[in-house]
């Protein structure tokens, strides 16, 4: 193959890999916590309109009916609970002045949430803001060893600490 075909083959894969992403489902946003040993931790969602995602209490928040992923490179501490190496589901639970934040290790897609699948479950500290969001918004603030996950949706701002070991 010469150079000339392949540098077309190339130019022809960037230009058509945004239609091809577009085509494959809803947009996915990740946000990211750099631990200061380089280890990585994220988390990828889909960032709904505001007014389109029904809150209910007691019931996991699955945004565009997908749950959120977290994968994570290091071990963390979530509450009192511990969580390996790898990828799991996280599920909001949103209840009248705190939500709560489950880790689920069944990250398969689609599947329902069950609590007897969880490997950390927590409290969030939960706070009513001025200025509604428009849609959701997931970060991390880092600092240290802690990531603390912030939670933006509506008026309803949740956050969550964890800790790498």
């Amino acid at each position: 193959m010469s150079a000339t075909s392949v540098w077309r083959a190339v130019l022809i894969s960037l230009l058509l890999s945004p239609w091809m992403a577009a085509q494959s489902g809803p947009a996915t946003s990740t946000t990211t916590c750099n631990l200061d040993d380089g280890r990585q931790v994220y988390v990828r969602y889909i960032p709904v309109a505001s007014n389109k995602e029904r809150i209910q209490n007691g019931k996991p928040l699955v945004p565009g009916g997908t749950a959120m992923t977290l994968f994570t490179e290091a071990q963390l501490t979530l509450g009192s609970g511990m969580i390996p190496i790898g990828a799991f589901t996280l599920y909001p639970i949103p209840a009248r002045g705190n939500w709560s934040l489950a880790v689920n290790k069944n990250v398969t897609a689609g599947a329902a949430y069950d609590e007897k699948q969880d490997v950390a479950k927590a409290p969030m500290e939960t706070v009513q803001i001025d200025q509604a969001s428009d849609a959701l918004e997931v970060a991390f603030a880092h600092v240290g060893t802690r990531c603390t996950l912030r939670i933006y949706i509506g008026k309803t701002a949740s956050f969550a600490e964890f800790t790498a070991k």
